[in-house]
């Protein structure tokens, strides 16, 4: 029997999350994580798990029906609920807990009433600014994800051939930064000490770093073993390129 009820990944944009949601939900036993929360809108949630509310429901109704609708998903059948949270519409999905769950006090305390005993995770990325470019970089081409055999899962705009520019990957890294400060400032503030992943250390060994997660909810840690990555490296000569040019006109001072 699994020690957790859930599990959090703490993390922000460009960190390897896609890829380690991938191997948690072909493990076969760690529910099927994703960003069920993923903007910091209620509507959104709706669209996302393919809801409709009646008229009559209250908000807290509402997000009952919502909760529920996550937990269905993101368990699979297995017993363990996942989610991934990005730092962005932490503070909202926080706020509407505490709508759902008015008798609890402390955010720990809330999300404890929601999705029962979480095991937090938090996959950070050591190097800024690889994070920053890549994300710079799926912005402008629009092509965020790609398959495990070459096809493109996840496109948000139309094809378009990435441009350097130095002003973007500064503000990028600044904002990769402070979401892990800011998911660090929490768990200090909660008293919580997450199991720490780096895409760095999952990316040279996901079956090690996946087999420490299944251990740490007290699942079946042999399907490690079987999982496989769903999705693959977008990293290229010129994303390289941009790396030195950043690293060069920087030098030991990013933003």
């Amino acid at each position: 029997m699994a020690e957790y009820d859930s599990y959090i990944l703490c993390t922000s944009p460009r960190s390897g999350s896609t890829l380690l949601c991938s191997l948690l939900a072909s493990s076969g036993v760690a529910g099927k994580p994703e960003s069920y929360f993923h903007k910091p809108s209620v509507t959104a949630w709706l669209r996302a798990l393919n809801l409709t509310v009646p008229a009559p429901l209250s908000e807290q109704e509402s997000l009952q029906k919502i909760v529920d609708a996550a937990i269905t998903a993101g368990t699979n059948g297995t017993g363990v609920f996942g989610l991934r949270m990005q730092g962005h519409s932490f503070a909202f999905f926080i706020s509407k807990m505490a709508v759902l769950h008015p008798q609890q006090r402390g955010d720990t305390q809330l999300l404890t009433a929601a999705f029962g005993r979480i095991c937090f995770v938090h996959l950070t990325r050591l190097d800024k600014v690889e994070q920053a470019v890549s994300l710079v970089m799926a912005g402008q081409t629009g092509l965020w994800h790609r398959g495990a055999d070459g096809r493109e899962l996840e496109r948000l705009s139309a094809p378009q051939a990435p441009v350097y520019n130095r002003d973007r990957i500064d503000a990028a890294f600044k904002e990769v930064s402070g979401y892990d400060l800011q998911w660090q400032a929490w768990f200090a503030e909660q008293k919580i000490d997450p199991l720490r992943i780096t895409y760095e250390s999952l990316s040279a060994n996901p079956a090690r770093e996946l087999g420490r997660i299944l251990a740490c909810l007290g699942v079946d840690t042999a399907a490690a073993g079987v999982a496989r990555p769903g999705v693959s490296k977008l990293a290229d000569a010129t994303s390289r390129e941009w790396i030195a040019r950043y690293r060069k006109a920087s030098g030991d001072n990013p933003p």
